[in-house]
């Protein structure tokens, strides 16, 4: 016998074992058979976070004149032409470039961002102004 028939051979015998010990024959589901139910989800879909009012955080600090004049500028663009009342301002540190007010479908900078709160009142409508590390604002709608 030759030894590429051996070969053949013992590779025969060892599958005939394998079946043998594999607990029966391993069949294909016919396109009749009841396809297995799928599992559960055990995770929440993901979900975005909404917009809510927050409370002052961090220390209160002064308005930087650069960015008392970007909020006017920012509310004149707007139509609001009274003056506004200051209702807070306070140094924050945000968890990321969204300036804690995200828009939906938009990246931010994935990093700790020095910024501000700026809270102000024009005839009685409240107007949330974030900044970074920049005077440019960034007006928080809810």
């Amino acid at each position: 016998m030759s030894p590429r028939r051996m070969a053949f051979g013992a590779v025969a015998v060892l599958l005939v074992a394998l079946t043998a010990c594999s607990g029966g024959p391993v069949t294909e589901p016919t396109p009749f058979s009841p396809t297995p139910a799928q599992p559960t989800p055990t995770r929440t879909p993901f979900e975005t976070t909404p917009r809510s009012p927050i409370a002052p955080t961090g220390e209160p600090v002064a308005v930087p004149p650069a960015r008392w004049d970007a909020i006017v500028a920012d509310l004149a663009e707007r139509g609001v032409t009274s003056t506004p009342e200051l209702v807070s301002a306070h140094a924050v540190t945000w968890n990321n470039g969204a300036l804690g007010c995200p828009s939906p479908g938009v990246s931010y900078t994935q990093a700790l961002v020095d910024g501000m709160r700026i809270v102000v009142e024009v005839d009685g409508t409240i107007y949330d102004y974030r900044f970074g590390t920049t005077n440019t604002p960034k007006l928080c709608t809810r």
